[in-house]
């Protein structure tokens, strides 16, 4: 049996008083584990990510991770604890080199102590990046300013990253590149959750998923019994 890694139960949050974009949200990710949060515009996956991480201060719920609470500690410390994400929009720093916003990820003293071995990890995934390490950043395509965002976030060296919008605008073959990278970061004992408007593809390569409208969870389960939804086939298929 898997041992739980993050579990969020009864979450209820948003950007100001008693106005609540997430309602009641339970998830749990297990170590190991690729897991994906699917919805449409406005259902409130990057505010759940953004719960997790204590960059929204939630009104009621607890969020777990690694047999510890998490609800109350600061961003940073949540981040040395082992979380990391990849935001929405990338927002890597256009003017400094490829490595710089790299060097910028590993600021915690873990990530310090194995910084080379690091590196060397994210531009095995990515060699791009290595050819590309003194280009500025605002100069690389979108897709590789994607990477370089995941990169960035893997040399905190995570056991769970949360990616916001993996291949948001991009061309179909580097959504396909950065999909497999999301399943040879499982292999390599790093928990995703990812969030993706392909809800097709998000399933395919996930062990379970959520699905979130409006605020709260509509289904969720094995992403093989998601893949065969009618509900799901209909609304983000389209098929019937």
């Amino acid at each position: 049996m898997r041992s739980v890694l993050l579990e969020v139960k009864n979450l209820y949050a948003g950007y100001y008083a008693e106005q609540f974009i997430i309602k009641n949200v339970s998830i749990t990710l297990n170590k190991r584990e690729i897991v994906c949060l699917v919805g449409p515009n406005g259902a409130g996956k990057t505010t759940l990510l953004r719960s997790i991480v204590g960059l929204i201060k939630f009104k009621s719920g607890e969020i777990t991770f690694n047999d510890r609470r998490i609800d109350n500690e600061k961003t940073y410390k949540i981040s040395e604890l082992g979380i990391a994400m990849v935001p929405e929009g990338r927002r890597i720093l256009p003017k400094h080199t490829v490595l710089e916003n790299l060097e910028l990820g590993a600021y915690t003293k873990r990530a310090r102590e194995k910084f080379k071995e690091t590196l060397e990890f994210v531009y095995n995934l990515f060699p791009i990046l290595k050819e590309r390490s003194q280009q500025k950043g605002g100069t690389l395509s979108g897709g590789e300013q994607q990477m370089l965002a995941i990169g960035r976030a893997l040399m905190s060296r995570p056991l769970l990253l949360l990616v916001d919008e993996l291949t948001l605008g991009l061309a179909p073959k580097i959504a396909s590149q950065l999909f497999r990278v999301v399943v040879n970061l499982k292999q390599e004992g790093i928990t995703v959750l990812l969030v993706d408007q392909n809800v097709y593809k998000s399933l395919s390569v996930s062990d379970k998923g959520y699905v979130l409208e409006d605020g709260v969870i509509r289904l969720h389960g094995r992403s093989d019994e998601l893949l065969k939804n009618e509900y799901l086939a209909k609304c983000y298929f389209g098929l019937y």
